[in-house]
């Protein structure tokens, strides 16, 4: 018998729902960690070993996992195909033909993203192979308070959302640099008055994001876009002007009919 039985797992998910034992299962994974190994996803997910297999088997049967020839677990395109009918996809593909068009006059990455709570998820990046890293990828999570999308979203958020983000933890990563509640709601109410989010970060190399919202019917934000260009080049002003047009062509054809009702206050305009 192999001497390596992993970690001491104790059951606390015994009484949870089978649901929610299988959707911490598929959150092991991470974009450092695609392929685990069953003690890898015991660990991960907290579930005794024995749980994992038995889970894991049954997601492989149902496609939402699959076995790599050396016995590790990836995530199943079954997934992929489910994720893929998730309305941002159907933004994504009235957006795109713009997207693009924004990327080769450019150059420069070009990302699409939506809120999801707290966060913005990316659902789409275009990426230039002289452009800077980029440090998000599609699918993944980006703060609010410290992205040009995040900011466009967190600007047209309910008043709500607003209060908890600016309640939250507002530090900028991987700068380990504190903002200020006040700082952010300036940063807010410059988008809402602009129409654009601009900001610039020193990690992992200087880049600075220029982002619009996309907006929908009824003037609500389903979206932002935004351009990323190396920090202080002459470029950030120069994709200003053609991110806000892209982004009222896609709020266009997504439903928003401009002089509608006008721009929320929202709580950045008290600070």
């Amino acid at each position: 018998m192999s001497g390596d039985k992993g970690p001491v797992t104790s059951d606390r998910s015994a009484g949870e729902p089978v649901l929610d034992r299988a959707f911490r299962l598929l959150g092991a994974f991470s974009v450092a960690d695609d392929s685990l190994s069953l003690t890898s996803l015991s660990t991960r997910s907290g579930l005794p070993k024995s749980t994992a297999l038995r889970m894991a088997t049954r997601l492989v049967g149902l496609g939402a996992l699959e076995r790599t020839g050396d016995g590790r677990y990836v995530i199943g395109l079954r997934l992929y195909e489910l994720a893929s009918l998730a309305p941002s996809h159907g933004l994504r593909g009235v957006a795109l033909p713009y997207l693009e068009d924004l990327h080769h006059a450019t150059g420069q990455h070009v990302l699409l993203a939506v809120r999801d709570g707290h966060e913005a998820v990316l659902v789409e990046r275009l990426s230039a192979h002289r452009a800077g890293r980029v440090l998000y990828r599609v699918g993944g999570r980006m703060p609010l308070h410290a992205t040009g999308v995040g900011l466009a979203l967190l600007a047209h958020a309910p008043d709500a959302v607003q209060r908890e983000v600016l309640d939250g933890d507002l530090t900028l990563r991987p700068e380990n640099l504190a903002r200020s509640p006040r700082e952010v709601r300036r940063l807010l109410a410059g988008v809402r008055t602009e129409g654009v989010a601009v900001i610039s970060r020193a990690r992992p190399e200087p880049m600075t994001s220029v982002a619009a919202p996309v907006f929908g019917p009824g003037r609500a934000v389903v979206a932002a876009l935004s351009v990323v260009v190396p920090a202080g080049s002459a470029d950030a002003s120069a994709v200003r002007p053609a991110v806000i047009a892209v982004s009222r062509a896609v709020s266009r054809q997504v439903g928003h009919r401009e002089g509608g009702a006008g721009r929320g206050r929202g709580l950045a305009a008290g600070g």
